[in-house]
């Protein structure tokens, strides 16, 4: 099978394409950026038992269509109902152990450990939860977009939280 190699790239030298020349100045400051894991930002949407810090957002590196932190949940923490609208979530845990519930009245349950990673797609009813009662539960958040979409749900959570109540800028009314 013969192949049409005729088409632009980037090392090529014709202008016919939108790829920046080498020396190009303006991927300098808007191109790749590290952000080192002891510079995040915790001036985030905070749940008491669990500590979120941004690495990837609009503030940080002008993200416009991502959110990435991290979340350190402690031992028995756990949240009330809710969803995040339109937002997808991807949840890897670094150590400890999560466990999810989700559903109309969070009647499915599944747990993950180091090195899972959890989907949590739009709209779904859920429940968030560190399985352990003794271990801190480490995590690595990402969400489609940069905004602080949480709706909290009038249903009886299927795990009542201990000490801990959805109360921050998104959750004003600590779960209700």
């Amino acid at each position: 099978m013969a192949h049409d190699h005729s088409h632009d790239h980037p090392h090529d030298h014709g202008d016919a394409h939108d790829h920046p020349q080498e020396g190009d100045a303006r991927w300098k400051h808007d191109g790749v950026r590290v952000v080192p894991g002891n510079q995040l930002d915790g001036n985030t949407a905070q749940t008491p038992g669990m500590d979120r810090r941004a690495a990837i957002n609009f503030a940080r590196v002008g993200a416009q269509k991502l959110w990435a932190g991290t979340v350190s949940i402690h031992p028995n923490a756990k949240t009330g109902a809710h969803h995040h609208g339109h937002l997808e979530s991807v949840i890897y845990v670094v150590s400890g152990r999560a466990r999810m519930r989700w559903g109309d009245n969070l009647e499915f349950t599944a747990e993950a450990g180091p090195g899972d990673f959890i989907y949590v797609p739009p709209y779904v009813p859920h429940q968030e939860i560190n399985a352990s009662p003794t271990e801190p539960l480490e995590c690595v958040l990402c969400r489609s977009d940069g905004e602080a979409v949480a709706i909290n749900l009038d249903i009886e959570p299927a795990e009542k939280p201990e000490q801990v109540l959805w109360v921050d800028p998104t959750h004003p009314k600590g779960g209700v």
